[in-house]
This record gives C-alpha cells, sequence and structure tokens, in this order.
C-alpha cells in the first residue's frame, strides 16, 4: 500500500479484523516480529526502517496500543519522566527534574481527567480499560510526538470515556503533527473528525473518501463489493512485487504479469516458509 499522511491532518483507517490495520501499525513503530520485505517508510526526511523502535519514538513517532500491558514493578511516573527526558535529551532539550515534570504531568492529567493517584502505581497495573486508554493519551501529551497512531483506542470505552479520549486527542491536533486513527467503528469519528478516511481490506487500501465514507460502512459494512476500488491497485503493487522476487529471491520477473508476480511470490513464500507481507 502507498499511503501519505501530510503534516496537520488526522487520517482514520477503518476495515475489518485481520485486514491489516494493527500490523501496519506495529510495523510503523518497527515491532521485530514483523519483517519488511520491500517498501519504504518515509517520516521527517529520512527511511526510518533501519531504526530501533525506541530511535523511532525519539525521532517523534508514536503508537497507543489496542491493548495496553501492564508492567509490575515500574512505577508509572518514573516511567513517564524517563521517556520524556530521553526523547528532550535526544531533540538537544535539558531534561526535566522531577518537580518540573509533576508540573507538566499535573496539566495533562487534568484534560484527560485521570486520578493522579493512578500514577503512583506499576504502569498500567490494576487500571480499568478505560484508564488504560486515558494513561496512553496522557504518554501522547507529555511525548509531544510529531507522528502518532491510534490504534482502536476506541475499543472498550463506553461513551463517557470516549469523549475524554477524543477531546484530549484533538486539544493535542496541531499544524506541525499528524494522526492515523485506526478503528472499526463510526462512532469514533463522531468526536475525532478525521479529513480523510480509507479503508483497508486484506492488506491493501481499496477506498479512500471524506468522513461520509465512514458513515457509509456504518450503514453497509466491510461488504468488499461494496468497498472495492480498482483504481487503488496496479503499478506500486507490480513495481513491488517485481522488484522483492529480482533482488531478493532471484526469480526471473522482469517481464511477467502482475497475476504472475502474485502467484510467484506465493510460490517462493511456500518454498523459503517465510512471512511475506503481501503488498
Amino acid at each position: 500500500l502507498t499511503l501519505e499522511i501530510p503534516k496537520g491532518e488526522i487520517l482514520a483507517l477503518m476495515g475489518p479484523n485481520g485486514s491489516g490495520k494493527s500490523t501496519l501499525a506495529n510495523t510503523l513503530m518497527g515491532h521485530p516480529a514483523l519483517e519488511v520485505t520491500c517498501g519504504t517508510i518515509h517520516f521527517k526526511g529520512e527511511d526510518v526502517l533501519a531504526l530501533a523502535t525506541d530511535e523511532r519514538s525519539r525521532l517523534g513517532l508514536f503508537l497507543a496500543f489496542q491493548y495496553p500491558v501492564e508492567i509490575p514493578g515500574v512505577n508509572s511516573t518514573y516511567f513517564l519522566r524517563a521517556a520524556v527526558n530521553s526523547v528532550r535529551e535526544h531533540d538537544g532539550k535539558e531534561e526535566l527534574n522531577a518537580v518540573d515534570f509533576l508540573k507538566v504531568m499535573r496539566e495533562k492529567i487534568q484534560l484527560l481527567e485521570l486520578d493522579e493517584s493512578l500514577l503512583k502505581r506499576s504502569v498500567n497495573e490494576g487500571f480499568s480499560g478505560g484508564e488504560k486508554k486515558r494513561s496512553e493519551i496522557l504518554q501522547m501529551a507529555l511525548l509531544n510526538p510529531k507522528f502518532a497512531v491510534l490504534d482502536e483506542t476506541d475499543s472498550g470505552l463506553d461513551i463517557d470515556a470516549l469523549k475524554i479520549v477524543a477531546n484530549g486527542v484533538n486539544q493535542l491536533k496541531r499544524e506541525d503533527n499528524a494522526q492515523l486513527v485506526i478503528t472499526h467503528y463510526q462512532r469514533l469519528l463522531d468526536y475525532i473528525v478525521p479529513d480523510y478516511v480509507h479503508v483497508l481490506h486484506d492488506g491493501r487500501i481499496v477506498k479512500s473518501g471524506d468522513k461520509g465514507l465512514a458513515l457509509e460502512l456504518e450503514e453497509k459494512g466491510y461488504d468488499p463489493r461494496e468497498i472495492f476500488d480498482e483504481t487503488k491497485f496496479g503499478a506500486a503493487q507490480e513495481a513491488c512485487l517485481r522488484m522483492w522476487l529480482i533482488d531478493e529471491a532471484g526469480v526471473d520477473a522482469k517481464n511477467m504479469t502482475l497475476d504472475e508476480l502474485r502467484k510467484a511470490a506465493i510460490d517462493v513464500h511456500r518454498e523459503q516458509r517465510l512471512s511475506l507481507i503481501h503488498i
């Protein structure tokens, strides 16, 4: 897939279960279990594929998890301060001492209506689902990323918690940052209004539009016969598969058609027993 997210914009990525939304989010952040076999990820003028997850984070990438994990024994406040100071060091700024950090953190806590006592606990330990999601947005507010990916931040939230989280996200939108909001449902987009909506199906963007597309999906569902847009496929997919087959698999794919390229890639996958991300 080819996706461009300009500064100052919010893009929504929707799609059925198993369509590749979370895989894309984890790939952007450099999850070690995923191997990128073709393509590039450009951010702030450089290809970040060679960077480790922590390096991408210091550069300004952020991922709010679909299922935030508990980290027993790691105090939430110490964790947040260490993360913030790591980014500040990367940006050439002085570290925040404990007093200054608490002042900043308390301002952000009020924005998300989060109980300050929770931050005396270990990271996410004993938090409710809504508290975990608000804690993720608190991290986002403190780290001040240039590009944030919100992976189904609305899952498990009641309507009141959803409004609080959405309000926090909206207040963090600026002209110099961008957000990719991943969701199944249109209801989140009632509160976080996207500039564009893309539909992901089987690892490919099959349709794009404005917020009206989300309303259409709410009504019709993700039936591929309804949402498939052939114009989203073609040259980019063909070039990527051809490059991978020639350079990485040693296949003479110079004159193959797109269907032949797809079949050859599957055959190579079976032979080598590798995990191939179909672009």
